[in-house]
């Protein structure tokens, strides 16, 4: 899953995207180096990050998804309005990290559309204060139970439980112990028995363990994403996708004792 965020303020690449053909021309890229799925967001969910309108975001991301549609593109959204234009436009998948508690239509959007969803777990439900004292009684028993009850409620909704991938927020009101944990344990999240997404790109944790700022992230990246692979997450959502599937599909055939003699590029 490529990142393009079309943003001024994203944490490692606000601002370089927030023109459409830009943004386009970084997606079709991101496909060439081997994405499967471009994720297309209007809005920062960076801890501190302020909240934009509905307006505002679908002037961003509804060009982009429109120039995007010929591929498999999913909407980093937290508004049915957003989510309900960008289907519109051409997403199929609808990626909330508020796990449809931000707005009360969305699951009832997603059922009605068919689209597929990832419902990621947030501490609290403001990205502006998800950092400020993460605390668990065990990370990731709570983690679990959190999404085992977001899965239960969106399938209440209508949304088809094949459609629904779930991701641990790695980062999203987390300290670094608890971002290692969750990777660490990850099998035990993969054991409710749905894709697991993982989203550690050039995240601040990162740096706090290699002392590199966030472009420079990418090797720290690779690992976690290479150890979520062996606990059982599926998809991984990525700024530097040529490096990622490079050491995945290494990854893939070392644990499967299987590989493809015929190189993908």
């Amino acid at each position: 899953m490529g990142v393009v965020n079309v943003t001024p303020d994203s944490f490692s690449d606000g601002g370089l995207f927030l023109d459409s053909a830009a943004a386009v021309a970084h997606g079709e890229g991101l496909v060439r180096e081997g994405a499967g799925i471009v994720d297309v967001g209007g809005e920062s969910t960076r801890p501190g990050a302020e909240p934009v309108p509905a307006g505002v975001e679908l002037e961003r991301v509804v060009p982009v998804v429109e120039g995007l549609r010929h591929h498999q593109v999913s909407i980093d959204t937290r508004k049915a309005s957003v989510a309900e234009a960008a289907i519109q436009a051409g997403a199929r998948i609808v990626n909330d990290v508020s796990a449809f508690r931000h707005d009360p239509e969305m699951a009832g959007l997603v059922a009605s559309a068919g689209a597929g969803c990832c419902l990621m777990h947030m501490c609290g439900d403001d990205p502006r204060t998800m950092q400020a004292d993460p605390v668990y009684d065990d990370v990731v028993s709570d983690v679990r139970a959190f999404l085992e009850e977001r899965l239960e409620f969106a399938v209440s909704e209508g949304v088809a439980e094949e459609k629904v991938w779930l991701d641990p927020g790695i980062g999203f009101g987390k300290t670094v112990e608890h971002n290692l944990e969750l990777l660490r344990r990850l099998d035990e999240i993969v054991a409710i028995g749905r894709p697991l997404v993982i989203g550690t790109s050039r995240k601040s944790f990162l740096g706090k363990l290699t002392g590199r700022e966030a472009p420079e992230r990418v090797a720290g990246t690779v690992a976690t994403n290479v150890i979520a692979l062996e606990r059982g997450a599926s998809i991984f959502r990525v700024h530097d996708v040529a490096a990622n599937v490079e050491a995945l599909t290494v990854a893939a055939a070392t644990l499967s004792g299987q590989w493809n003699r015929t190189p993908t590029t």
